[in-house]
């Protein structure tokens, strides 16, 4: 009986951290697709003048909600020591790239090549694994990879307007985002700082260069001269997006921490085509070619492949619940 019952304890807790893997991942998808749907409707439909300033608000707020979350003990997080840039660096750097070079990535192309270049974040991310974390992923999964690249690839060939700028900025906001992934997982797993230390102490760090660089190219003045602070549905979108900006953060963390870099680089790109998809037809601007629609949904296929295999298998040395850092001192969070 004694046996009959580790078996079933085991089971359970097998089921268990596979629902934690797929909430956590979910939790990662829905915030990532909302404050993109936020974002761009105060920076596009309200035409806020600054996507820095809005970057500054998302720091802000994040570093308020985890502050007042640890002064009333519903968290707890290392205090700031000689030792903690050193803990921490350089995610603050990867950090501040990423959000630099995707928004301006963003800029230079169209949202359906943002997309496929955007898959290369996902090999960047494996290879890091690799060298970095020393994980190797399975046949199975470096298959599906391999098939979302080849979607790309087939995608970007028949892009005949070519700019060097946008290509190089979502290559550079690829690099970024796998160094950032993969850094957070080798933080977490060093247990010095905790999810939420590094939550606070990247937007602590990354508050006063994202500030300067604001003030510098006038993007503050412009958001103060801006004249929709007097509509009411303007501020509290704004206000959505500020957020929806820590949401994001805490939800990276914790689909990192239970899944891996990987899992949560692909749900990324899960919904980056589900985007793509639904701005075919809302939109208005996609471009319809044999070619191009065929790399996409090959990339799609492999994602879905990849899915598949990461929640149904049972790796055995799978960086779930042991990983994480438990932080949380309360009940209530």
């Amino acid at each position: 009986m004694e046996a009959n019952s580790a078996g079933a304890s085991t089971a359970a807790e097998d089921k268990r951290r596979l629902f934690l893997r797929i909430m956590t991942a979910l939790f990662y998808g829905v915030s990532s697709f909302m404050i993109m749907v936020i974002n761009k409707r105060v920076l596009t439909v309200y035409k806020f003048p600054s996507f820095q300033v809005l970057a500054l608000g998302q720091i802000v707020a994040t570093i308020l909600v985890l502050q007042i979350g640890k002064l009333t003990k519903l968290i707890t997080f290392p205090d700031l020591s000689r030792d903690t840039v050193r803990k921490i660096w350089p995610l603050p750097l990867m950090y501040l790239g990423n959000m630099i070079f995707g928004l301006g990535g963003t800029q230079e192309l169209s949202l359906p090549m943002l997309t496929v270049l955007r898959r290369f974040s996902i090999l960047m991310t494996m290879i890091g694994e690799y060298l970095v974390l020393k994980s190797s992923p399975s046949r199975s999964v470096q298959l599906s990879v391999y098939l979302m690249i080849f979607g790309a690839i087939v995608a970007a060939s028949n892009d005949l307007a070519f700019n060097m700028r946008g290509y190089v900025f979502v290559l550079l906001n690829d690099f970024f985002t796998a160094a950032n992934g993969v850094l957070i997982k080798k933080k977490l797993e060093s247990k010095d700082l905790g999810k939420y230390g590094i939550m606070y102490y990247n937007s602590l760090f990354m508050f006063l260069p994202t500030l300067v660089l604001s003030y510098q190219l006038g993007d503050l003045d412009r958001a103060l001269d801006y004249g929709g602070w007097v509509d009411t549905m303007f501020c509290v979108q704004f206000f959505l997006a500020c957020i929806f900006g820590f949401i994001l953060m805490i939800s990276t963390v914790l689909c990192t921490s239970y899944n891996s870099p990987l899992t949560t680089t692909i749900v990324g790109c899960l919904k980056n085509i589900l985007i793509t998809y639904l701005g075919m037809f809302i939109a208005g601007d996609y471009q319809y070619s044999f070619i191009n629609f065929l790399g996409l949904n090959i990339s799609v296929i492999g994602s879905l492949i990849y899915t598949k295999v990461t929640f149904t298998s049972k790796a055995r040395s799978s960086p779930g619940v042991r990983n994480v850092p438990d932080q949380v001192i309360s009940s209530k969070s």
